[in-house]
């Protein structure tokens, strides 16, 4: 038992270790804070925020809405920069934004005048890269996306787990070591969400890509990731952070399956009750 009253089985479910499974970091979030607003009116998105995630590990940020889990990932990412705290890839000061990192937000973000083939060339286009090589990259992620027969359709014409799958393979034609993803299927139905999970878990397995994802749903962050980060509410910081060892393809009927399911919620609720409480305070 640990000093939250856990009973979980260590050899499934463990402390994850500093620095990832092999103890050294690819991305280093030191004491990050983030403060929104003035003074008077500030809010405090996050505090103390610290982990270390190794290369080609696959982190989830799980936890319930309000707990900065987006906001720390707009922070690896370089969008905002944090008001307290740093963090480094590769040991470099992240300030703004860099191809190191490839993003993927739940709004698929694609031109919609563009066709599928176009998008997904897009931004080598603009890295200057040669014909040959765009057309052999795009050719290729059509290929592992299962995208071919949909290259010359526009973004209209497709699903939301296709159009997914479009913005999926576009941040993957810059080969980014690190692939952030922002709540990808949170908008689809349940059958196209896992479709998709599986096909992520392919190409994580097959590319060896640095994954952080975040979500909030306990079951997609118990079938994808390997390690997962619980934020607590507002300010968020690292309530619980966990190494994943139940074997792969996992089978949410299992029943080690479920009892990881069953303590993530409790985490989660009562980070979640708190908020309930934020918000009668408020009313």
């Amino acid at each position: 038992m640990d000093g939250t009253g856990s009973t979980m089985d260590d050899a499934l479910f463990e402390p994850a270790a500093e620095g990832g499974a092999d103890g050294r970091s690819q991305i280093h979030i030191d004491n990050v804070s983030m403060v929104f607003g003035r003074k008077g009116a500030a809010v405090a998105a996050l505090q103390n925020v610290s982990l270390d995630i190794a290369a080609g590990e696959f982190v989830c940020l799980l936890g319930p809405s309000g707990c900065g889990k987006s906001t720390l990932l707009n922070a690896i990412a370089g969008f905002i920069k944090p008001t307290g705290g740093s963090i480094t890839v590769e040991g470099q000061p992240i300030s703004r934004p860099g191809p190191s990192r490839g993003m993927v937000f739940q709004e698929y973000a694609l031109f919609p005048w563009m066709t599928v083939e176009k998008n997904i060339a897009f931004g080598l286009e603009i890295k200057g890269a040669s014909s040959a090589e765009i057309d052999a990259t795009v050719e290729e992620l059509l290929g592992l996306l299962k995208l071919k027969e949909f290259r010359k359709r526009f973004p209209k014409d497709l699903s939301g787990g296709m159009r997914q799958r479009v913005a999926i393979a576009r941040v993957l034609a810059l080969d980014p070591p690190i692939m952030l993803m922002d709540e990808p299927f949170g908008a689809l139905d349940a059958l196209t969400r896992r479709s998709l999970q599986d096909e992520l878990l392919r190409i994580w397995q097959s590319l060896r890509k640095t994954i952080v994802f975040v979500t909030h749903s306990i079951d997609e962050a118990i079938h994808l990731g390997s390690r997962i980060a619980v934020l607590t509410y507002r300010p968020g910081t690292v309530k619980r952070d966990l190494q994943v060892q139940l074997p792969r393809p996992r089978d949410s009927s299992e029943t080690e399956f479920n009892r990881l399911k069953r303590e993530l919620a409790r985490l989660v609720m009562e980070e979640q009750q708190r908020f309930a409480e934020d918000e009668v305070r408020g009313a």
